[in-house]
């Protein structure tokens, strides 16, 4: 793994050009023509000496600064009451609820102090560029709506979050000001890729061939053009960069260009580590399905205490994966009335009114993995308020860097699911009890809102990156 730092030798970062493959600017799929060929084949010559005139110490004094602050945050880690602010944390109407008692805090975050501070430290000097070459539906566009929702609405904010006038005459003006997003990549502490791995597989992709050759190309078309077209790649070899993806096929995607995969900060829903997905490296996201764009007004509803909810854990899916299908052969249907599993939807005639109705419902929602180990029923177990059940074999939880997963949530290994009932009804009541209020405690860095807030999924995906950026640690 490339260290992310700005001061590494340029002629040893900026070398390792592939022969280009067929571009797919040429099929009109990126936009705009054909690529030129001295773009595609800028000199590196050329991009070392603009590199040479870019002021990288203002970056890494930012960061450097930021690490200090954190880890002296870190070092602080005497007890103090949420709700009176200092020390640990901050007062209670602009970070933690009112109420929420210390011990729980402590439980949930990995260090309440660091992240506080780490948060903040973002707040006040994270900044990110977003390259503009490209054009919709591949580059600068995504869905926001289905399973793969994350990833169009992530690209959109930051989309939304474009500079009124970028300095240089970009393609895009208007949008909110926010200050995240910055038109001076000079300033930039990471550079972020806007392709589409979901909208490749849509338009470059041809059905029931399984053949990922043309997503790579596309990615590496496209590395190999802002790389020509700018130093910032080439000065660090990729390692500050990074792409989103929610598609099963991100990781296959980042494999078009070898420093992308190798150094570049892949955020992916597919975060399985048993295929090659690095937590201290990559970025692990929350995956979301969302059939119309907005999350179900049910699952926004306040959420029932636990002694209105009958189910012990609660189930309905089709057969998509061994621990699916390991679920259905020793649950389904055995008993209805506690523990309700079902193949496919739960009252498929009542839609998914009756499917979220049962998840508020339970004390437990299973969320099995799939053909890949992500599910989207954590986020909406988190939204109904039900304690997730983890059912599956090299997840990275996302943001495991702050939050303490076991604190909220229970994982049982997916050879284990034979005994799961037993496995669940061997936890206390007062731990069902604290494990709910873990849920309820983090449900906010799990929500969608549009323009984003505070603390929730796409601010916490930004943090995640930024911890990435400063090569920092916030455990105890």
């Amino acid at each position: 793994m490339v260290h992310r730092s700005l001061g590494q030798s340029t002629q040893e970062l900026a070398s390792g050009f592939l022969p280009p493959p067929p571009s797919p600017y040429e099929d009109g799929l990126l936009g705009g023509g054909p690529a030129p060929e001295s773009e595609l084949a800028f000199p590196i010559v050329d991009v070392q000496e603009r590199t040479r005139r870019i002021p990288l110490m203002s970056v890494e004094q930012e960061l450097d600064a930021a690490r200090a602050a954190i880890q002296r945050s870190a070092r602080r880690r005497r007890r103090v009451d949420p709700g009176r602010g200092g020390g640990n944390v901050t007062t209670a109407d602009t970070w933690f609820d009112a109420g929420v008692e210390h011990g729980l805090v402590a439980s949930v975050y990995r260090n309440p102090a660091a992240f506080h501070r780490s948060y903040r430290e973002m707040e006040k000097r994270f900044k990110v560029y977003v390259y503009e070459e490209g054009e919709p539906p591949i580059l600068h566009a995504g869905p926001c709506k289905n399973i793969y929702t994350i990833e169009g609405r992530f690209i959109e904010q930051l989309e939304l979050m474009a500079p009124p006038a970028p300095p240089q005459g970009g393609r895009r003006g208007g949008g909110a000001r926010s200050g995240v997003r910055t038109s001076d990549p000079a300033r930039a502490h990471a550079f972020f890729l806007p392709f589409s791995v979901s909208k490749m597989v849509q338009f470059a992709y041809r059905p029931n061939t399984y053949d990922t050759t043309p997503l790579r190309a596309i990615v590496a078309d496209y590395v190999r053009v802002v790389a020509s077209r700018h130093p910032y790649w080439n000065r660090s070899a990729g390692a500050d960069h990074f792409m989103l993806s929610c598609h099963d096929w991100g990781p296959e995607a980042s494999r078009g260009h070898p420093e992308l995969h190798a150094n570049g900060i892949r955020a992916l829903c597919n975060a399985n580590t048993s295929e090659g997905f690095r937590p201290g490296q990559d970025v692990s996201v929350p995956e979301i399905n969302l059939y119309t764009g907005d999350m179900p007004r049910q699952l926004l509803a306040p959420a029932p205490p636990l002694a209105s909810r009958p189910f012990l854990a609660f189930f309905a899916g089709g057969r998509h994966g061994h621990a699916r299908d390991l679920l259905l052969r020793h649950w389904k249907g055995r008993d209805p009335d506690v523990f309700p599993v079902y193949e496919h939807s739960h009252g498929q005639q009542d839609g998914p009114l009756d499917y979220y109705a049962s998840m508020r419902r339970a004390r437990f929602c299973l969320c099995p993995s799939g053909y890949e180990v992500a599910s989207p029923r954590v986020v909406e177990a988190m939204y109904a308020e039900c304690v997730p059940v983890i059912l599956s074999n090299g997840y990275a939880l996302p943001f495991a860097d702050v939050l303490q997963w076991e604190a909220f949530s229970v994982a049982v290994p997916v050879a284990d699911i034979p005994r799961l009932r037993e496995v669940l009804e061997r936890i206390p009541a007062p731990e069902v009890e604290r494990l709910q209020r873990g849920v309820r405690l983090v449900k906010r860095h799990f929500m969608l809102h549009q323009p984003p807030e505070r603390l929730d999924m796409f601010h916490m995906i930004m943090h995640s990156v930024w911890l990435r950026r400063l090569n920092l640690r916030l455990d105890r």
